[in-house]
């Protein structure tokens, strides 16, 4: 079996150069034979991408978060533009809206996501979206500036009808589950994978952050633990894990546009 962690913010895992390999490494011992790599801002896409250039198992999203809306960087269009043609770059994000903390006001998060929408337009890339306490704006959004080449909705967090919405206005969006699906109260998470097809799911770890219910180690999560979140979405649907694995990585494959 492998695995594939289609979202890990490896540079926040660990900021020396030399942890972050080692982080790749022991993933690929645990059998995570890929791993997109994440970025909140075009700063640090620049600090990880040139380290982690050199492993082939290890793709990158370039573009920027809510978070980053007051400061996304100067000639930040040309930046993500020119970024998007680097080798191993497979998506656009993340991006999206959060409105659970003020950054920024609704428009300038409205503005910042639909521009990089129309930039995963222009370079035929996927789009990894962050969403917070914004469903209703990212739904409208999505309905009229979705790439054609799809959308991720990563670390999802809505409920069961949301995704059916989703599906029913025939968006080309995958949802990508993290550690939080393991937890005993995310009853919407539970309820969602049980009522989507599986050719839509995703896993992820959003590395360093939702550490799977069952790991002891409580300070960061790792791309290894994605076996964790495996096991678990397994039991949950009752297929056995040597049956879902391989689907898993085939939904994987298929919206980064890679060979299985």
């Amino acid at each position: 079996m492998q695995f594939f962690d289609t979202h890990a913010h490896l540079g926040l895992i660990y900021e020396d150069s030399v942890e972050q390999i080692r982080v790749v490494q022991q993933a690929k011992v645990a059998g995570v034979a890929r791993i997109v790599s994440i970025n909140n801002s075009l700063r640090d896409f620049k600090k990880v991408y040139p380290v982690l250039k050199p492993i082939p198992w290890v793709y990158h999203a370039v573009g920027v978060a809510p978070v980053e809306v007051m400061n996304p960087g100067q000639n930040w269009i040309s930046t993500i533009e020119s970024s998007a043609k680097l080798p191993n770059v497979v998506a656009i994000g993340e991006t999206g809206l959060d409105y659970f903390k003020q950054f920024g006001n609704k428009r300038s998060q409205i503005e910042l996501f639909i521009t990089q929408l129309e930039i995963a337009r222009k370079f035929d890339l996927p789009v990894i979206i962050h969403n917070r306490n914004a469903g209703a704006d990212v739904f409208n959004i999505l309905k009229e500036k979705i790439p054609p080449a799809g959308a991720i909705l990563h670390c999802y967090d809505e409920d069961a009808k949301y995704a059916k919405a989703c599906l029913n206005a025939g968006l080309n969006v995958y949802f990508s589950f993290a550690g939080n699906l393991t937890y005993k109260n995310a009853r919407n998470l539970h309820e969602t994978v049980l009522n989507i097809p599986l050719d839509r799911i995703l896993l992820e770890t959003e590395s360093p952050f939702m550490i799977p219910a069952k790991v002891k180690e409580k300070k960061r999560t790792m791309p290894a633990y994605i076996v964790h979140t495996a096991r678990f979405l397994s039991e949950m649907l009752e297929i056995p894990l040597e049956e879902l694995a391989p689907q898993i990585w085939k939904n994987s494959c298929k919206i980064f546009r890679l060979p299985e």
